[in-house]
């Protein structure tokens, strides 16, 4: 069985990917995505940390950067409008059905690059709750 984090990352983006089709959702992309590639959606673990210790448990806290890449004269609407979406689909159920104890919008910042055809990266970030067992990382707490 997959690991609790693991379990959580998929739910996201299954989550994700039904809110914004037909724009795809990239997990941890190894290369850039390219202008025909665009707009996408780009998912991407920024950190995994022990919050807390309980008996047993471990209290995690798991940070999810999400960025739309867009390009074109519609570029920020398109960015907008996806991230809108993803929001939404990231908070609609804020235990991702039992795994996490809670989700949480940490930040969103426009980023804009005239050198590459108007491109927009529009990101966000998000913190996830979730529980372990101290010995087995399977098990929600």
């Amino acid at each position: 069985m997959n690991s609790v984090r693991e379990r959580v990352l998929r739910e996201i983006v299954t989550r994700l990917a039904s809110a914004i089709a037909p724009i795809p959702v990239l997990r941890m992309p190894a290369v850039p995505v390219t202008r025909e590639a665009s707009p996408a959606l780009l998912l991407f673990v920024d950190g995994d940390s022990i919050t807390a210790h309980a008996n047993h448990l471990v209290d995690r806290l798991l940070i999810v950067r999400l960025a739309v890449v867009a390009r074109g004269a519609d570029a920020f609407d398109i960015a907008d409008q996806t991230l809108v979406a993803a929001h939404a689909a990231m908070l609609a159920d804020p235990n991702l059905g039992g795994l996490a104890i809670a989700v949480r919008e940490i930040d969103c910042e426009w980023e804009f690059d005239d050198a590459d055809a108007g491109a927009v990266a529009l990101p966000a970030r998000y913190e996830i709750r979730y529980r372990t067992h101290a010995i087995d990382l399977t098990q929600t707490g």
